[in-house]
């Protein structure tokens, strides 16, 4: 059997931002899908928000993360036949909330993509892409964000303005923040670096 991810015990405090290094194929996308429940432990516990996890089903687990988290992808995964209004809207309207447009077209403002509302993502280029799935992740004000090499796809000027964006959004919002990142730049930019090897937490660097 393949262990990704070994005996990590965490703690994250809430509003705390925490970046988690490491080199590919260290474990660290599948500790933030464990974090983030869409991978479940062979064992151990999980804790988001006050739910236990790994004692819920997959709609119960579907539902927390509906409700109470965020993510960015280095690869946005946007809905191709939507526009950018309606992917951000998307998560409201999975709510049911009522002011799904209102809601969307706000954070979109928030982000600098206003005036881009009615274009598709092939129509966007990659930093806007990334700022559309960044709006979409902060529409429903989640108490946590789960964000995923972010920077990825994008270039370094992009890529610092969307990670500057990223942070000023997560300080307004008080969101919690888990990154992560194989760039020790943006990861300084966290409260708290964690390092991955070969599936362990080996430090916590200052």
């Amino acid at each position: 059997m393949l262990t990704i991810v070994n005996d990590v015990s965490l703690d994250i405090a809430a509003g705390e931002s925490v970046a988690i290094i490491g080199t590919s194929g260290a474990g660290k996308s599948t500790l933030l899908a464990l974090l983030a429940g869409l991978d479940t432990p062979s064992s151990g516990r999980i804790t988001l928000a006050g739910a236990d996890l790994t004692s819920l089903d997959e709609d119960g687990r579907a539902r927390l993360r509906a409700e109470r988290v965020g993510f960015v992808f280095q690869s946005f995964h946007l809905v191709p036949s939507l526009t950018a209004l309606e992917n951000v809207m998307l998560p409201l309207e999975l709510a049911g909330r009522r002011d799904a447009r209102e809601g969307a077209l706000d954070t979109l403002r928030r982000v600098g993509l206003e005036h881009r509302t009615g274009h598709y993502p092939r129509q966007l280029s990659g930093g806007e892409q990334q700022r559309v799935a960044i709006a979409r992740a902060f529409v429903t004000r989640p108490a946590v964000l789960f964000a995923d090499e972010p920077t990825g796809n994008l270039d370094t000027h992009t890529g610092d303005r969307i990670v500057s964006l990223l942070f000023d959004l997560n300080a307004q919002s008080n969101t919690t923040l888990v990154l992560v990142t194989h760039d020790r730049g943006v990861a300084g930019r966290c409260g708290r670096v964690l390092q991955m090897d070969s599936g362990e937490l080996k430090q916590g660097l200052a």
